[in-house]
């Protein structure tokens, strides 16, 4: 659904804009136009924004009709602020260059797409020569967004401390924090959607008695993830403190993480966000109380997503970056690549070593 709305959001404000701004329909518009609208996206009108993510449209009696509540643009602050009591405000709305990259990209695409259907007859978008007046060239690519060794170890002991002290609700909490970082699985893979339901015979053994997990990730693609021995013993945890067998069998088709309350699988992504947030928030405590201030405030800045990056970083160091890019379905080695920070540290330590010292008067 990530790839979906992502589209939806970025076509929906071109429409928007061009219907209520430019006063013009998307068959008119030319590459001038779409530089102003991108422009315009910097900087909207204040009522075009909101302060929080609601729905588009409020169902009541069976009838949908508009939320007069729904905004185009979201102001968002980070999660270090936020813990701190800060709020949003309509004056920090700004849009970063990740997000300004991705208009370029789905317009483009959109217009392709527009074009494919005899709607338009060229890609505005593509005749911008200059997109770099909007985005800056970086050096490297972004740096991965990962949990440090000492995190990743406090937020293990954190899982496990909550799985002994309250199991009804955090033996699950253990299960997906394994699901995530052993298999560098998306968080939109575990929940349940209209084109897939993660159920427990998606593992499943082959004739070589090697484990496997099927899922569809990103652009409705099914991948297989080789299954390590680790995350075998995690998943016969959670199986046994559901009262199931040690393993599953091929007719198993249970959900995978079935609903805390009620029947059927999980189907909304926010509660398994809280639960793997709250062990995140245990780990960072507990740095603290260790005098690890650095470190917890570190914590307090990462993302459930931060789960999948580190466990394929840690991977990419031991395994073929092949095996890993098919296991964590990256479309490209050089994808992968990224995850690989050798050459950097080398250049790190040599500039260690230089010894160029001010002269001193």
């Amino acid at each position: 659904m990530g790839t979906f709305n992502s589209y939806r959001r970025e076509v929906e404000r071109l429409l928007q804009w061009t219907w209520l701004i430019k006063h013009a329909t998307v068959t008119e518009l030319k590459r001038d136009d779409i530089e102003q609208f991108v422009r315009f996206c910097q900087a909207p009108p204040q009522t075009w924004l909101g302060l929080k993510k609601v729905p588009r449209f409020v169902e009541q009696h069976g009838t949908r009709t508009p939320n007069t509540n729904w905004r185009p643009f979201v102001v968002s602050i980070s999660k270090t602020s936020r813990s701190l009591g800060n709020e949003p405000s309509l004056e920090q709305f700004s849009l970063s260059q990740g997000a300004i990259q991705e208009i370029f990209a789905i317009l483009s695409t959109y217009f392709n797409f527009l074009i494919a259907e005899e709607y338009v007859f060229s890609n505005p978008v593509a005749l911008i020569r200059q997109k770099s007046k909007f985005v800056r060239k970086r050096q490297l690519s972004a740096p991965v967004r990962r949990l440090s060794s000492k995190q990743l170890q406090a937020v293990l002991h954190a899982a496990d401390l909550l799985a002994g002290e309250h199991p009804e609700k955090h033996e699950r909490t253990r299960f997906i924090i394994a699901l995530l970082l052993n298999m560098y699985l998306r968080i939109s893979e575990l929940a349940a959607s209209e084109r897939w339901v993660p159920t427990m015979n998606d593992f499943a053994k082959d004739s070589n008695e090697a484990w496997w997990f099927t899922t569809v990730g990103k652009g409705n693609k099914e991948r297989q993830v080789a299954v390590s021995d680790a995350m075998l013993k995690s998943l016969s945890r959670w199986r046994r403190f559901l009262n199931l067998t040690h393993l599953p069998s091929p007719a198993d088709n249970q959900p995978l993480l079935p609903k805390q309350r009620g029947h059927g699988p999980m189907s909304d992504t926010a509660p398994i966000r809280r639960l793997v947030q709250h062990c995140f928030d245990v780990a960072a405590e507990n740095l603290r109380r260790d005098h690890e201030t650095e470190e917890a405030d570190n914590l307090k800045a990462a993302t459930v997503h931060w789960l999948r990056h580190t466990g394929i970083s840690e991977d990419v160091k031991v395994r073929p970056r092949e095996h890993v890019r098919d296991d964590a379905g990256h479309s490209s080695s050089a994808i992968t690549d990224r995850y690989i920070d050798i050459e950097k540290q080398a250049r790190h330590a040599s500039a260690r070593q230089k010894d160029l010292q001010t002269s001193q008067s």
